[in-house]
Protein backbone atom coordinates (compact mmCIF):
# COMPACT_ATOMS: atom_id res chain seq x y z
CA UNK A 1 0.00 0.00 0.00
CA UNK A 2 1.20 3.28 -0.96
CA UNK A 3 1.69 5.51 1.83
CA UNK A 4 0.69 9.53 1.58
CA UNK A 5 3.22 11.42 2.59
CA UNK A 6 1.27 14.23 4.42
CA UNK A 7 -1.02 11.72 5.94
CA UNK A 8 1.77 9.73 7.54
CA UNK A 9 3.25 13.08 8.74
CA UNK A 10 -0.37 14.06 10.17
CA UNK A 11 -1.08 11.09 11.88
CA UNK A 12 2.36 11.23 13.50
CA UNK A 13 2.31 14.41 14.77
CA UNK A 14 4.98 16.04 12.97
CA UNK A 15 2.01 18.51 11.03
CA UNK A 16 2.28 19.97 7.71
CA UNK A 17 5.22 22.10 8.91
CA UNK A 18 7.23 19.17 9.32
CA UNK A 19 7.64 19.30 5.27
CA UNK A 20 8.43 23.18 5.52
CA UNK A 21 4.64 23.99 5.03
CA UNK A 22 2.64 26.54 6.38
CA UNK A 23 5.37 28.03 8.66
CA UNK A 24 4.58 29.91 11.50
CA UNK A 25 5.64 33.97 9.93
CA UNK A 26 3.82 36.38 9.39
CA UNK A 27 2.43 38.20 6.45
CA UNK A 28 5.17 41.18 7.09
CA UNK A 29 7.88 38.16 6.59
CA UNK A 30 6.13 36.68 3.33
CA UNK A 31 5.28 40.07 1.79
CA UNK A 32 2.23 39.13 1.04
CA UNK A 33 0.42 41.92 2.61
CA UNK A 34 2.85 44.76 3.29
CA UNK A 35 3.97 45.18 -0.22
CA UNK A 36 1.09 46.85 -2.17
CA UNK A 37 2.95 46.55 -5.64
CA UNK A 38 2.98 42.75 -5.68
CA UNK A 39 -0.09 41.28 -8.12
CA UNK A 40 -0.63 37.94 -5.47
CA UNK A 41 0.04 36.21 -2.25
CA UNK A 42 3.45 34.12 -2.82
CA UNK A 43 2.64 30.22 -2.18
CA UNK A 44 6.65 29.29 -2.06
CA UNK A 45 8.18 30.37 0.96
CA UNK A 46 11.66 32.31 0.47
CA UNK A 47 14.53 31.65 2.98
CA UNK A 48 18.32 30.96 3.12
CA UNK A 49 21.11 28.46 3.61
CA UNK A 50 23.48 30.26 5.70
CA UNK A 51 26.26 28.50 3.63
CA UNK A 52 27.83 30.84 2.70
CA UNK A 53 26.30 33.95 2.53
CA UNK A 54 25.96 34.03 6.79
CA UNK A 55 28.02 31.48 7.21
CA UNK A 56 30.29 34.78 9.40
CA UNK A 57 26.45 35.85 11.08
CA UNK A 58 25.52 35.16 14.87
CA UNK A 59 21.65 34.18 15.41
CA UNK A 60 21.09 37.72 15.95
CA UNK A 61 22.38 38.91 12.72
CA UNK A 62 20.46 35.94 10.62
CA UNK A 63 17.17 37.19 12.39
CA UNK A 64 17.83 40.59 12.02
CA UNK A 65 18.90 40.14 7.97
CA UNK A 66 16.04 38.09 7.10
CA UNK A 67 13.42 40.30 8.42
CA UNK A 68 14.58 43.42 7.06
CA UNK A 69 14.65 41.56 3.70
CA UNK A 70 11.54 39.55 3.70
CA UNK A 71 13.11 35.80 4.30
CA UNK A 72 10.88 33.44 5.91
CA UNK A 73 13.10 31.14 7.20
CA UNK A 74 16.41 29.55 7.30
CA UNK A 75 18.70 26.30 7.41
CA UNK A 76 21.76 26.58 10.07
CA UNK A 77 24.67 24.95 8.21
CA UNK A 78 27.24 23.29 10.56
CA UNK A 79 30.12 24.82 11.69
CA UNK A 80 29.53 28.34 10.75
CA UNK A 81 29.23 31.40 13.11
CA UNK A 82 26.11 30.85 14.56
CA UNK A 83 27.77 27.94 16.21
CA UNK A 84 24.02 25.58 16.46
CA UNK A 85 25.78 22.37 16.94
CA UNK A 86 25.63 19.24 19.26
CA UNK A 87 27.81 20.80 22.20
CA UNK A 88 25.03 23.59 22.88
CA UNK A 89 23.85 23.02 26.74
CA UNK A 90 19.89 22.36 26.83
CA UNK A 91 19.77 26.26 28.63
CA UNK A 92 21.55 27.38 24.87
CA UNK A 93 19.29 25.17 22.90
CA UNK A 94 16.08 26.52 24.38
CA UNK A 95 17.92 30.09 23.77
CA UNK A 96 18.16 29.20 20.26
CA UNK A 97 14.48 27.96 20.02
CA UNK A 98 13.25 30.93 21.88
CA UNK A 99 14.90 33.52 19.99
CA UNK A 100 13.53 32.01 16.60
CA UNK A 101 10.13 31.93 17.83
CA UNK A 102 9.85 35.14 19.28
CA UNK A 103 11.11 36.23 15.27
CA UNK A 104 8.85 36.36 11.90
CA UNK A 105 11.81 33.87 11.01
CA UNK A 106 11.31 30.15 10.89
CA UNK A 107 14.56 28.04 12.16
CA UNK A 108 13.39 25.57 9.65
CA UNK A 109 16.01 23.25 9.28
CA UNK A 110 19.76 22.03 10.47
CA UNK A 111 22.27 21.57 7.58
CA UNK A 112 24.68 19.25 8.83
CA UNK A 113 27.40 17.73 6.33
CA UNK A 114 27.07 13.96 6.86
CA UNK A 115 26.70 11.17 4.41
CA UNK A 116 26.49 7.76 3.85
CA UNK A 117 28.83 6.36 1.04
CA UNK A 118 31.95 5.18 2.54
CA UNK A 119 33.19 1.93 2.04
CA UNK A 120 34.25 1.87 6.21
CA UNK A 121 31.78 0.06 7.62
CA UNK A 122 33.10 2.14 11.07
CA UNK A 123 32.96 5.59 9.87
CA UNK A 124 29.42 4.47 8.31
CA UNK A 125 27.75 3.37 12.15
CA UNK A 126 29.74 6.99 13.15
CA UNK A 127 27.98 8.97 10.88
CA UNK A 128 24.73 7.33 11.41
CA UNK A 129 24.91 7.72 14.97
CA UNK A 130 26.35 11.73 14.74
CA UNK A 131 23.07 12.35 12.70
CA UNK A 132 20.96 11.13 15.48
CA UNK A 133 23.00 13.38 17.81
CA UNK A 134 22.18 16.22 15.19
CA UNK A 135 18.66 15.16 14.57
CA UNK A 136 18.18 15.60 18.98
CA UNK A 137 19.56 18.99 18.29
CA UNK A 138 17.34 19.89 15.98
CA UNK A 139 14.18 19.26 17.42
CA UNK A 140 15.73 20.64 20.73
CA UNK A 141 16.03 24.29 19.36
CA UNK A 142 13.02 24.28 17.20
CA UNK A 143 13.58 22.91 13.53
CA UNK A 144 11.65 20.17 12.20
CA UNK A 145 14.55 18.45 10.14
CA UNK A 146 18.00 18.32 9.26
CA UNK A 147 19.67 18.32 5.94
CA UNK A 148 22.09 15.28 4.95
CA UNK A 149 23.91 14.37 2.03
CA UNK A 150 25.30 11.79 -0.50
CA UNK A 151 28.76 13.16 -1.82
CA UNK A 152 30.28 10.55 -3.94
CA UNK A 153 30.28 6.93 -5.28
CA UNK A 154 33.83 5.41 -4.14
CA UNK A 155 35.43 3.74 -7.57
CA UNK A 156 36.02 0.78 -5.91
CA UNK A 157 32.47 -0.01 -5.18
CA UNK A 158 29.28 -1.54 -7.23
CA UNK A 159 27.49 2.00 -8.21
CA UNK A 160 24.27 -0.10 -7.37
CA UNK A 161 25.84 -1.17 -3.44
CA UNK A 162 26.66 2.31 -2.36
CA UNK A 163 22.89 3.35 -3.50
CA UNK A 164 21.72 0.62 -1.25
CA UNK A 165 23.94 1.51 1.59
CA UNK A 166 22.97 4.93 1.66
CA UNK A 167 19.30 4.24 1.43
CA UNK A 168 19.46 1.26 4.08
CA UNK A 169 21.49 4.40 6.42
CA UNK A 170 18.49 7.02 5.31
CA UNK A 171 15.95 3.94 6.55
CA UNK A 172 17.20 3.78 9.67
CA UNK A 173 17.36 7.29 10.39
CA UNK A 174 14.19 8.00 8.80
CA UNK A 175 12.50 5.92 12.09
CA UNK A 176 14.72 7.62 14.08
CA UNK A 177 13.81 11.21 12.94
CA UNK A 178 10.05 10.30 13.37
CA UNK A 179 10.56 9.42 16.75
CA UNK A 180 11.89 12.86 17.38
CA UNK A 181 9.31 14.77 15.32
CA UNK A 182 11.93 15.45 12.49
CA UNK A 183 12.17 14.73 8.61
CA UNK A 184 15.38 13.95 6.58
CA UNK A 185 16.13 16.18 3.63
CA UNK A 186 18.15 14.12 1.33
CA UNK A 187 20.35 16.79 -0.68
CA UNK A 188 20.83 16.24 -4.38
CA UNK A 189 24.91 16.43 -4.07
CA UNK A 190 27.89 14.46 -4.46
CA UNK A 191 30.11 13.56 -7.86
CA UNK A 192 27.62 10.86 -9.08
CA UNK A 193 25.26 10.96 -6.98
CA UNK A 194 23.39 14.51 -7.43
CA UNK A 195 22.16 12.56 -10.62
CA UNK A 196 18.33 12.65 -10.00
CA UNK A 197 17.78 8.93 -10.97
CA UNK A 198 20.16 7.58 -8.51
CA UNK A 199 18.65 9.88 -5.56
CA UNK A 200 15.68 8.32 -6.48
CA UNK A 201 17.21 4.76 -6.08
CA UNK A 202 18.26 5.79 -2.77
CA UNK A 203 14.77 7.26 -1.25
CA UNK A 204 13.33 4.32 -2.68
CA UNK A 205 15.38 2.01 -0.56
CA UNK A 206 15.15 3.97 2.70
CA UNK A 207 11.23 3.82 2.32
CA UNK A 208 10.19 6.03 5.14
CA UNK A 209 7.83 8.87 4.28
CA UNK A 210 9.48 11.48 6.74
CA UNK A 211 12.87 10.91 4.42
CA UNK A 212 12.40 12.93 1.09
CA UNK A 213 14.66 15.19 -0.98
CA UNK A 214 16.33 18.84 -0.99
CA UNK A 215 16.20 19.62 -4.47
CA UNK A 216 19.43 21.63 -4.99
CA UNK A 217 19.19 23.12 -8.74
CA UNK A 218 22.72 21.21 -9.86
CA UNK A 219 23.62 20.71 -13.27
CA UNK A 220 23.36 17.15 -13.31
CA UNK A 221 19.86 17.73 -13.04
CA UNK A 222 19.59 18.27 -17.00
CA UNK A 223 21.57 15.48 -17.69
CA UNK A 224 20.26 11.53 -19.03
CA UNK A 225 16.61 12.08 -20.29
CA UNK A 226 16.84 15.69 -19.47
CA UNK A 227 15.32 18.01 -16.48
CA UNK A 228 11.70 17.75 -16.63
CA UNK A 229 12.03 13.67 -16.69
CA UNK A 230 14.94 14.21 -13.43
CA UNK A 231 12.16 16.52 -11.46
CA UNK A 232 9.00 14.23 -12.36
CA UNK A 233 10.78 11.41 -10.88
CA UNK A 234 11.48 13.34 -7.71
CA UNK A 235 8.34 15.76 -7.44
CA UNK A 236 6.35 13.19 -4.88
CA UNK A 237 9.82 13.82 -2.30
CA UNK A 238 10.66 17.21 -2.50
CA UNK A 239 10.64 18.84 1.06
CA UNK A 240 12.59 21.24 0.31
CA UNK A 241 14.82 23.67 -2.18
CA UNK A 242 18.05 24.89 -2.60
CA UNK A 243 18.75 27.93 -5.02
CA UNK A 244 21.59 29.17 -6.33
CA UNK A 245 21.97 32.60 -7.97
CA UNK A 246 18.77 32.85 -10.17
CA UNK A 247 20.81 35.45 -12.71
CA UNK A 248 22.41 32.11 -14.20
CA UNK A 249 20.94 31.54 -17.48
CA UNK A 250 22.67 27.84 -17.73
CA UNK A 251 19.56 26.47 -14.92
CA UNK A 252 15.83 26.48 -15.60
CA UNK A 253 14.50 28.39 -12.60
CA UNK A 254 11.61 29.97 -13.74
CA UNK A 255 10.70 26.72 -15.00
CA UNK A 256 11.59 24.99 -11.51
CA UNK A 257 9.16 27.53 -9.88
CA UNK A 258 6.49 26.64 -12.17
CA UNK A 259 7.14 23.26 -11.50
CA UNK A 260 6.96 23.78 -7.70
CA UNK A 261 3.69 25.16 -8.22
CA UNK A 262 1.99 22.80 -10.05
CA UNK A 263 2.79 20.34 -7.69
CA UNK A 264 1.09 22.51 -4.73
CA UNK A 265 4.86 22.56 -3.15
CA UNK A 266 4.30 25.36 -0.58
CA UNK A 267 7.43 25.06 1.48
CA UNK A 268 10.61 26.95 1.50
CA UNK A 269 12.94 27.59 -1.31
CA UNK A 270 16.86 28.73 0.14
CA UNK A 271 18.86 30.79 -1.13
CA UNK A 272 21.88 29.08 -1.23
CA UNK A 273 24.35 31.86 -2.36
CA UNK A 274 28.22 33.11 -2.09
CA UNK A 275 28.97 36.14 0.84
CA UNK A 276 28.61 39.69 0.17
CA UNK A 277 30.24 42.68 1.48
CA UNK A 278 26.33 44.17 0.92
CA UNK A 279 24.45 40.89 2.33
CA UNK A 280 20.90 42.93 2.91
CA UNK A 281 20.97 44.22 -0.85
CA UNK A 282 21.82 41.10 -2.61
CA UNK A 283 18.97 39.44 -0.29
CA UNK A 284 16.72 41.96 -1.35
CA UNK A 285 17.09 41.91 -5.20
CA UNK A 286 17.42 37.63 -4.58
CA UNK A 287 13.75 37.86 -3.08
CA UNK A 288 12.89 40.51 -5.80
CA UNK A 289 13.69 37.90 -8.66
CA UNK A 290 12.06 34.93 -6.85
CA UNK A 291 9.39 37.12 -7.10
CA UNK A 292 8.84 38.11 -10.18
CA UNK A 293 10.06 34.54 -11.90
CA UNK A 294 6.70 34.09 -10.48
CA UNK A 295 4.71 36.30 -12.47
CA UNK A 296 3.95 38.02 -8.73
CA UNK A 297 6.21 41.35 -8.96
Amino acid sequence: MKIDRRQFLKAAGLGMGALGLEPHVSNAADGSKESSFLVGVPKLHLGMVTYNLAQDWDIPTIIKNCETTKFAGVELRTTHAHKVEVNLSKAERNEVRKRFEDSKVQLMGLGSTFDYHTPDPTKLRRDIEATKEYIILAQDVGATGVKVRPNGLPKEVPVEKTLAQIGNALGELGVFAHDHGQVIRFEVHGSGTAFPPHIKTILDTANQPNVGACWNSNASDLEGEGWDHNFALLKDKILSVHMTDLFLEEYPFRKLLTGLKEISFTGFCLAEIPASTDPVRVMKYYRALWLAYQGLL
